[in-house]
């Protein structure tokens, strides 16, 4: 299960990072700390998505299936990264963190379907 984690997680890294440095280049920021940003905004919750909300899901009977448990993970997502770069001043965070987590989220449907990974 963790690999199956990491994989999923440097996939989510892969696409999300490029989006949120472009959405930082604007700040006077070195780009090391800007890829640090992008870096830190999924790795804050990547694994809340992953193990903790899979969890309470099963725990409350799987309420609605499994596209409602990626919905609510995808929600949870996007606001936790909005409210992240929103802190650190990203003038329209909530519509970056929506188009990161989108990315990240259909592409990764999308090379599962295809090859079976992440």
């Amino acid at each position: 299960m963790v690999i199956a984690w990491f994989g999923a997680f440097l996939f989510t890294q892969v696409v999300e990072c490029p989006i949120y440095v472009w959405a930082l280049r604007n700040d006077s920021r070195h780009w090391g700390a800007k890829l640090v940003l992008a870096f830190g905004a999924s790795a804050s919750t990547h694994p809340i998505v992953w193990f903790v909300i899979p969890s309470l899901w099963m725990s409350a009977g799987q309420v609605g299936g499994y596209w409602t448990m990626v919905a609510i993970a995808e929600l949870f997502a996007v606001l936790a990264e909005a409210t992240y770069f929103w802190a650190v001043g990203l003038r329209r965070a909530w519509r970056w963190a929506l188009v990161a987590n989108v990315a990240s989220a259909g592409l990764g449907f999308l090379c599962r379907s295809a090859f079976g990974w992440p």
